[in-house]
């Protein structure tokens, strides 16, 4: 390919471009799309969900007061069937006239409802009649012995009359009441049912809901318009009438039907027991949805704002990304059309900036070298590609591979303080250990911090001595203390404990770090009070204090006191919010005291345990010298190589035998040494799919040991630390701090010489 034929194809694909379509478009439109439908999707099953739980809640409250109205219908009715009992309870022969009188004056003073009472005998005939709007009737002997009220009375022991309206005002129904025996006969009763009239009236359903009554044909015979009550209108035709009579038991069901004057309304009944009335409770479709149509507007409002504010950010986004492929693709185009001394000015700090270089650096390739020109394009070709690939395993595998460098760099850092001599190189490592300790203090904080936000992390709630979680404390703060010019006491305690030893660590580790870090002169104080059941461990520090419209942001995470008086040193915000976590997960209250120039003070609550009798700790029954890890054999395992160099020399420079394994091979012949390792290190992920854990079983099981072991990883998913915990192993997270590796080989080589003696 000549020059002239990579002009021409440049300047063609320059001038095809726009015809293709405006990536700039593309991008906005498939940003907006994106938004769009998860936020319409969002929207519309919202709006579903409210339309059905308001629907159903208001037919709920409705079905309720259905019932309760009926039940107040039906204990009317009982109440006076009750009071009608006691004048069946002897025949007619039994007693006088005057003594019936006075028993049925009672009956009419105390159920007022009773406006007529009549008594029949066995035969059917009038014996006696009383009533509050007739004179009264004594012994005309008329004969009813046909009539329904005594034939239905004498044969189901009970009557209830149709509804019937005295003097087309109020509604009235005939109640009889037969004896235990024909001979007692019957007491007929006419029930002025303006009770129930008025039970209906008040009823209260939203704004315009109703509620009335229909006999068992479907008549009305209660209704807030006693119009239509008296008209004798029949409601048997409404669909919700008809659904109720065919299946007269009560339901919650929904109804959505016309009202009597066409109204579409929401529907709920209640049958009223033993007269075959159904009591309907309405309220209008347009009152019970006005709270849903009043969400569906706001969520509307909500959807329409979010799509303006995405078009706003898909036009910024895609301006972002567009201007320097336009950028890229004049450049190109000049360099295409000839002009090598062409150079592309892009300020990204991304691949795209990268690229950019890549083109300018063809065209002075191309500039200095005009005759090798195919050989040089085609160069240059394959590095674009390289670079596209390599850009694309970056982000694939990003979350680990930057762990891996990170970690291995904290070790050289480590063996270079323990092997370099001169002042310059020692004040160099210097610099280097405190930028790694703070990106690793950063990667440590961050962990936790997503860890405990996800739930990965669970407590093993334990007893134990305060003293193990003092002392620790104490061991490591002390020098940093004394190279701050601090003071830095701790006092000790007998008190046992119940929590779990490690999350309650970094808490008081936390605290203390935190104290020291923001106090520039005085002290620091760790100590203990008993308060009852639980034990207060205090950090006091004679910092400059937390002025009190900051302390209740202090746990927040990245928050750091704003004051100029105050020494902020390298903290990261971070701290406190990892206490605030776990101080929450383990139910351990944590507070705060301070006071402006004074100090400040943080407790934390912990409850106590009784402790066993004749304990001695352990750190008086096996104490391991200062060289413990002179002679040690470490079996180190991981895929890095940087990470196998840098882990084993920095075991050699504490006087360790190390031996490396990078594969399954490397690991067998780990396998068939003779001398049994003291412990074993391992990278969970490795080769051919294996993981820590097995490559620990497997030493373990050619040893025939129980050899102490822990994991190193740079995954921060939740499985390793899960899969870790449910094997009894630890699981440190790359980069590892060497003091922080340091301390859990001791810990672990501690361990196994307790286990070993007991």
């Amino acid at each position: 390919m000549t020059l002239l034929a990579i002009n021409r194809a440049a300047a063609k694909g320059a001038d095809q471009l726009p015809a293709r379509g405006r990536l700039f478009r593309k991008y906005i439109a498939l940003f907006v799309a994106v938004v769009a439908v998860a936020l319409v999707a969002n929207g519309l099953i919202e709006i579903w969900f409210s339309y059905r739980e308001q629907r159903t809640a208001l037919v709920r409250m409705q079905h309720a007061q259905a019932e309760a109205a009926a039940a107040k219908i039906s204990e009317f009715i009982r109440e006076i069937e009750g009071q009608l009992g006691w004048m069946t309870q002897l025949p007619w022969s039994a007693s006088s006239p005057e003594e019936w009188r006075f028993d049925a004056v009672r009956l009419l003073r105390q159920v007022p409802a009773i406006t007529e009472l009549v008594r029949l005998d066995g035969a059917g005939r009038e014996q006696a009649r009383m009533s509050r709007l007739a004179v009264d009737v004594i012994g005309s002997g008329s004969d009813f012995s046909q009539d329904p009220k005594f034939v239905q009375a004498i044969a189901n022991k009970h009557y209830y009359g149709p509804v019937y309206f005295r003097r087309e005002s109020e509604p009235y129904m005939t109640l009889a009441i037969a004896g235990a025996r024909r001979d007692y006969g019957v007491v007929v009763a006419e029930v002025n049912l303006r009770f129930i009239w008025d039970v209906v009236s008040e009823m209260k359903v939203g704004e315009r809901g109703i509620a009335y009554v229909v006999d068992a044909d479907g008549r009305l015979i209660a209704h807030p318009d006693i119009s239509l009550v008296l008209r004798n209108t029949d409601l048997s035709r409404l669909p919700q009438v008809r659904a109720a009579r065919q299946a007269p038991a009560a339901r919650e069901n929904e109804e959505v039907a016309n009202s009597v004057d066409g109204t579409p309304v929401l529907s709920a009944y209640a049958p009223v027991e033993s007269l075959g009335w159904l009591l309907f409770v309405e309220t209008p479709v347009a009152e019970a949805y006005a709270p849903l149509y009043i969400s569906i507007e706001r969520s509307g409002l909500f959807i329409v704002a979010a799509l303006a504010l995405a078009v706003m950010a898909g036009l910024f986004l895609a301006r972002r990304m567009i201007v320097p492929i336009r950028a890229l693709r004049d450049g190109a185009a000049r360099i295409g059309s000839g002009d090598l001394s062409q150079r592309i000015s892009i300020d990204t700090n991304d691949e795209l900036e990268a690229l950019g270089e890549q083109f300018n650096s063809m065209a002075a390739r191309l500039q200095d070298s005009y005759a090798t020109l195919e050989r040089k394009v085609d160069e240059r070709t394959r590095q674009l590609a390289l670079a596209n690939q390599a850009k694309s395993r970056f982000f694939a595998a990003a979350s680990h591979d930057l762990r891996q460098p990170l970690h291995a760099m904290g070790l050289f850092v480590a063996q270079l303080r323990s092997r370099m001599g001169a002042e310059e190189r020692r004040r160099l490592v210097d610099h280097i250990e405190a930028a790694v300790s703070a990106m690793n203090e950063l990667f440590n904080a961050l962990l936790d911090i997503s860890k405990l936000d996800a739930g990965v992390l669970s407590p093993s709630i334990a007893e134990f001595p305060a003293a193990r979680v003092l002392k620790r404390i104490e061991t490591t703060f002390t020098p940093v203390a004394r190279e701050k010019g601090l003071s830095f006491r701790s006092v000790p305690s007998k008190a046992w404990l119940r929590s779990d030893a490690i999350l309650l660590e970094r808490i008081v580790l936390n605290l203390v770090s935190n104290a020291i870090r923001y106090t520039s002169r005085g002290g620091v104080v760790l100590g203990c009070r008993r308060r009852g059941a639980h034990l207060r461990i205090e950090v006091w520090d004679t910092g400059y204090g937390i002025p009190e419209d900051q302390r209740r942001n202090i746990f927040d995470e990245f928050y750091r006191v704003q004051d100029p008086a105050r020494d902020a040193g390298p903290g990261l915000g971070l701290g406190l919010a990892i206490v605030d976590r776990i101080s929450r997960l383990l139910d351990h209250p944590v507070d705060l005291a301070s006071t402006l120039g004074k100090g400040s003070r943080f407790a934390v609550t912990v409850p106590v345990a009784a402790a066993p009798p004749q304990v001695v700790e352990e750190s008086t029954t096996i104490r391991l010298p200062i060289d413990a890890l002179s002679g040690k054999l470490v079996f180190v395992i991981d895929d890095d190589p940087l990470v196998l160099e840098g882990m084993g020399g920095l075991f050699k420079s504490w006087g360790c035998r190390v031996m490396t394994a990078a594969n399954t091979a490397a690991v067998g012949a780990l396998a068939g040494n003779d001398d049994v390792p003291d412990l074993i290190i391992s990278d969970y992920r490795l080769p051919d799919g294996r993981t820590g854990l097995d490559v620990i079983g497997q030493l373990r099981d050619a040893f025939e040991e129980p050899i102490p072991g822990f994991l190193i990883s740079g995954d921060t998913n939740p499985e390793p630390q899960s899969a870790a915990r449910a094997a009894g192993l630890h699981l440190l997270h790359k980069p590892v701090d060497p003091m922080a590796l340091r301390a859990m080989v001791n810990r672990m080589l501690r361990a196994a010489e307790i286990a070993s003696v007991h």
